[in-house]
């Protein structure tokens, strides 16, 4: 099985509306031709409370794919055995897919960034 890691880099400026943060992420996901998901992101300057992996076009926001687990330290891991469904794999194959970090101040998100393969 072929697997694809995509580096995402998580900024404000990428949340749908933009947010004004010093918060900053970086990671990579790999997304295996069997739908499986792995991987972290790792954020700084942000107190996280929560983090997903997103259906949503670029400059759009959408449903929860997958949840993130809190690693500690301003890391979020995939579960393990995390996998997307046929339809959130085909969004992802079309850069459809995003990780957003959730704090207190931005409920709806703080720091995004698109996962583009």
């Amino acid at each position: 099985a072929m697997a694809q890691a995509v580096k995402v880099t998580l900024s404000g400026a990428e949340e749908v509306p933009p947010v004004k943060t010093e918060a900053r992420g970086q990671g990579a996901i790999t997304v295996g031709d069997d739908k499986s998901v792995s991987g972290e992101v790792a954020t700084t300057g942000v107190e996280g409370t929560m983090a997903h992996i997103h259906e949503g076009a670029k400059g759009t926001n959408g449903g929860i794919a997958i949840p993130l687990d809190d690693a500690g330290g301003g890391k979020w891991k995939l579960p393990a055995g995390a996998t997307l469904t046929d339809a959130q794999y085909e969004a992802f194959k079309a850069g459809k897919l995003y990780v957003n970090v959730h704090s207190a101040a931005h409920k709806g998100g703080e720091v995004r960034g698109q996962l583009e393969p």
